[in-house]
């Protein structure tokens, strides 16, 4: 019963916050596996991303800022957006704007859940601790993959330099939004609270507004109002 009780808790979060940001796509809902699979993707990644954490932490030392930047925050987000890019990216599924977001999340929410399994398994973590993991560490992943996936579903129906420009901030702005997180986790241990709730609040409060921003967008949205007209 222990060891159910663990490994609800530890999946939870990660598939109630992927439900949610699947039923958020207004106008036309990708195909349930193709979710799953990208979130299948986010779960192999977990073992790349710990040997190549492991052999980064060997090279560059423990540095806090740098283990931050380059070794959490580095390596998690540029696999996951190399996963997006070459395997969704040019998917004859991803054919609006939300689709970015909603996929990018997959991806993130699939490796945060592993996280969060492999932490629950072996810290035995109680009910406050993995509640805190659910709002903080888990939804905080999901949040990067909203800002990658919402950038890259700009990317997706742009040409040329804008595309480069957007694919650019895809990759840049999740990595200095999680090596942010990161460095208020390891620098201020005591008082990490008091930052990383309002980081949260903003993530959230800019998250939100991009996936109105990435619907509103949609092309689906204008057929859907046509047949709203004709009918």
């Amino acid at each position: 019963m222990l060891v159910f009780s663990v490994i609800a808790s530890a999946l939870a979060p990660g598939l109630a916050l992927l439900t949610y940001f699947y039923l958020k796509d207004r106008y036309d809902q990708e195909p349930l596996h193709m979710v799953i699979k990208v979130f299948m993707l986010g779960v192999l990644i977990v073992f790349p991303v710990m040997i190549l954490q492991r052999g980064m932490m060997l090279w560059l030392g423990d540095n806090p800022v740098v283990n931050s930047l380059f070794v959490s925050a580095g390596v998690e987000e540029f696999l996951k957006w190399f996963v997006m890019y070459h395997i969704i990216f040019n998917h004859t599924e991803f054919d609006e704007p939300y689709d970015g977001i909603l996929y990018a999340v997959a991806i993130s929410l699939g490796f945060a859940t592993v996280e969060n399994l492999i932490y629950s398994w072996y810290s035995q973590a109680a009910f406050g601790p993995m509640l805190l993991r659910a709002l903080l560490p888990v939804s905080g992943h999901a949040m990067f993959g909203v800002i990658m996936g919402y950038y890259m579903g700009h990317a997706r129906f742009t040409e040329g330099k804008r595309r480069r420009f957007f694919l650019a901030l895809s990759l840049m702005l999740p990595w200095m939004w999680h090596g942010l997180y990161d460095v208020i986790l390891n620098l201020f241990t005591h008082t990490w609270l008091w930052f990383i709730v309002p980081l949260m609040v903003l993530l959230w409060y800019g998250g939100m507004g991009k996936i109105t921003r990435a619907n509103n967008r949609s092309p689906f949205r204008l057929i859907q109002r046509e047949e709203e007209v004709n009918t």
